[in-house]
């Protein structure tokens, strides 16, 4: 059977193609160097870890693999956190990748620094980023990859202004380690 790079499947009774699962995996951030390494940005250095696991080069923000019988597709949106749902859709709509097969990896102030919580269906909890993308795909039946960035002190605390600072040093250490495990989590699930 004919392998077609793009085929997600065939309606046509005697299709040539074989099919091909195809997973979008989103991280979301903000583009720039201001952001490069804040707390905000924790998708987009998960998606970057991913990216150096599948030996592909990262030279663009949407990177393709294959694997097996299914097209990895990491992108990095570059419209901000807070529109990050208009790219999502673009994407899904260009691969016809239905909203099951995204998984969208985000910073989540509500959990421990460094936990990871996977979920699919739920709300955004008031993330921007991921209401964004609820509103963009008219859904909530994603994958979502939590990555914990709880601040050790949350009384008086101005949670816009914490998601855009930079790790400390000891928690720049934490974090490393939760990328890793979080991209090793992905590449164990796909």
């Amino acid at each position: 059977m004919k392998l077609h790079p793009f085929a997600k499947g065939c309606n046509f009774k005697d299709c040539p193609y074989e099919k091909i699962n195809m997973k979008l995996i989103v991280g979301l951030g903000n583009p720039g160097i201001k952001y490069k390494k804040t707390r905000h940005n924790l998708g987009f250095r998960v998606i970057g870890e991913l990216a150096e696991k599948f030996q592909s080069a990262f030279n663009a923000e949407i990177s393709e693999k294959r694997i097996k019988n299914q097209k990895i597709i990491l992108v990095k949106p570059q419209t901000f956190m807070n529109n990050s749902g208009m790219a999502v859709k673009s994407i899904m709509d260009y691969y016809k990748i239905p909203v099951e097969d995204v998984i969208i990896i985000h910073d989540d102030i509500d959990l421990p620094l460094g936990e990871i919580k996977i979920q699919q269906g739920r709300s955004s909890a008031g993330h921007k980023g991921v209401q964004s993308v609820i509103d963009n795909l008219g859904s909530k039946d994603f994958i979502r990859i939590r990555i914990g960035i709880k601040p050790t002190q949350t009384e008086n605390i101005d949670t816009e202004k914490f998601v855009l600072q930079k790790f400390t040093s000891k928690e720049e250490k934490i974090i490393k380690k939760t990328i890793k495990k979080a991209a090793d989590l992905i590449t164990t699930a796909l």
